[in-house]
């Protein structure tokens, strides 16, 4: 009965309220909660959603960029995680036709942790390689003492880092001129510059390890595939941008990039890994001994 005298008076007050305003309707209870807890619901997510963009803006508003001299500056150049560098160093020993370095693998994203750290293990490899070379073909050799050459290591460190840094300021450089002087013409951040270079010679390091085997032919055709599979990244990652130029520029670019490629390769091969004539000559004249001067007594 009593739930029957609600629903009574449920519908008289609804009488009422259709009789004081006929274009009036009239909603549930039930239904009116219901939409009332999801007007709700949304209006908690939307205040969540500009809470979180306001604190977004905030932060970004608060960052500073940092001074060239500060830590701070430096650390976004190796913001990088290991599957990055891993992709990457793929990428430069297996160039595919078609897939450019840049565009596919740095993705707006260059680092210096990669690069830094390849041309590092690169001057320890040439080293340590470059001396376990000569002990292999001259330890059995009469006359010949071991002498550690360290002097190798600081050579391979000025060779290296020149051509990956050195190079690439040049080669940015020059993109720059052109870009500004031939409509179509592109060019790359210096950094991203820098970041293939030093990609680039990832290659090297296995080559080098091989490098130890006492086989000259063997030696140069390492150094050759080395050298075509290196090179080949760095065309593929800069011919987009300079197909647009004039004839003579590109070709001058590119067998520019090509011959300072090859001279490096081939520098690698005559001072670190010399033939064993050369070897066995250049101990003859440091174990040489004087000629011993004999006096006679009148």
């Amino acid at each position: 009965m009593a739930s029957a005298d609600l629903r009574f008076q449920e519908f008289d007050e609804a009488a009422d309220l259709l009789a004081a305003s006929p274009d009036a309707t009239t909603t549930s209870t039930k239904s009116e909660s219901k939409a009332q807890h999801a007007t709700l619901h949304m209006g908690a997510d939307s205040e969540g959603d500009e809470g979180e963009t306001d604190q977004t803006e905030l932060l970004a508003a608060q960052k500073k960029p940092s001074s060239f001299w500060t830590f701070q500056y430096y650390q976004d150049f190796f913001d990088v995680d290991t599957y990055q560098v891993l992709d990457r160093i793929k990428a430069s020993v297996i160039p595919l036709p078609g897939k450019n370095f840049v565009r596919h693998h740095l993705r707006n994203n260059p680092d210096l942790y990669g690069p830094f750290w390849i041309c590092a293990t690169l001057v320890i490899t040439l080293s340590i390689m470059g001396n376990l070379s000569t002990f292999i073909q001259m330890h059995d050799r009469a006359g010949y003492n071991y002498n550690p050459q360290f002097h190798k290591v600081s050579v391979a460190g000025v060779i290296i880092y020149s051509y990956a840094w050195l190079v690439p300021l040049a080669l940015w450089g020059f993109l720059q001129w052109r870009k500004g002087v031939m409509q179509g013409v592109g060019s790359y951040s210096f950094l991203e510059t820098v970041c293939v270079y030093g990609y680039s010679l990832t290659v090297y390091i296995p080559t080098t390890i091989l490098c130890v085997i006492p086989f000259e032919l063997f030696r140069w055709i390492l150094i050759i595939v080395a050298m075509s599979i290196s090179g080949f990244v760095l065309v593929l990652a800069f011919w987009p941008h300079i197909r647009n130029d004039n004839k003579m520029a590109s070709l001058g670019m590119v067998i520019g990039m090509i011959a300072l490629h090859v001279l490096m390769a081939v520098g690698f091969k005559m001072y670190f890994f010399q033939k064993f004539e050369e070897q066995k000559a250049a101990v003859a004249i440091a174990t040489q001994k004087p000629a011993h001067i004999t006096t006679h007594k009148s």
